[in-house]
């Protein structure tokens, strides 16, 4: 049979990261890369039997190839704090311990919930769980991708995403991630932001996520939700006209 390591990246995620830990506790090792927390997640994880690893990244890749790093086991999960894993999809990551499949690297299918946990109607399907050996790491700051080699195969079950809890949090995360988001923009060589740029972004990211999406189905918090993915783009093209300008005037 194969050791399973769960990988978890955290960031002051005290209220979340118990729940986190008990939905992966079949895993034979946990390792929880705690990214700068100034709350008690490393103490709760360290409590709870998970080996913490400390850093200080703003690069996503970096923080799931440090935990890569100290990993032991010949699978490998990874699972962000605000995550669980539903007993359907533990039950088929146990099967392939086991020696059930010899894929390389495993989709499984993420269902979202989003304030006050009402399920998002479209899921996403999402590579979470790979063979150690044949993961060669992780690419890209932000929106980051793993570096794979062998067949891929899908995971029956659910990950269940527990994300933006309410508009504080919200509004913390826009406000952190957006200058990430321009600044990889700008370096991208991003064209400079006219006034009809922003409401193309704006009203192209509210019906994605209210028609193509389906967040009309789920009433107020559907359109709560589209409304402010819509502001979301709108900080960070914001930002990048921002950056656009200040290095103009350098």
């Amino acid at each position: 049979m194969n050791n399973i390591s769960a990988i978890i990246i955290a960031r002051d995620e005290e209220d979340r990261i118990a729940d986190c830990l008990d939905s992966v506790s079949f895993c034979d090792e946990i390792i929880v890369v705690d990214n700068a927390s100034s709350d008690r997640t490393s103490q709760i994880a360290q409590r709870m039997g998970a080996k913490v690893v400390n850093a200080d990244f703003r690069d996503f890749s970096e923080l799931r190839n440090l935990g890569l790093k100290k990993a032991s086991g010949e699978l490998v999960l990874y699972i962000d704090a605000d995550e669980r894993v539903d007993p359907v999809l533990k039950k088929n990551i146990e099967n392939i311990a086991r020696g059930a499949d010899g894929a390389s690297v495993y989709r499984v299918i993420r269902k979202n919930f989003y304030l006050g946990n009402r399920e998002w109607p479209k899921t996403e399907k999402m590579e979470r769980l790979f063979r150690r050996d044949d993961l060669k790491g992780w690419k890209g700051k932000l929106h980051e991708s793993p570096i794979i080699s062998g067949r891929s195969a899908e995971l029956g079950g659910f990950l269940l995403h527990y994300t933006h809890r309410n508009l504080s949090q919200m509004l913390k995360k826009t406000i952190e991630w957006s200058k990430v988001e321009a600044e990889l923009r700008y370096n991208a060589g991003h064209p400079r932001m006219s006034w009809w740029r922003f409401p193309r972004v704006m009203v192209g990211t509210f019906l994605n996520y209210y028609i193509v999406q389906g967040g009309y189905r789920i009433g107020t918090a559907g359109l709560v939700e589209s409304m402010y993915q819509a502001f979301s783009i709108f900080v960070t093209y914001a930002r990048l006209w921002e950056l656009q300008n200040s290095k103009k005037n350098d």
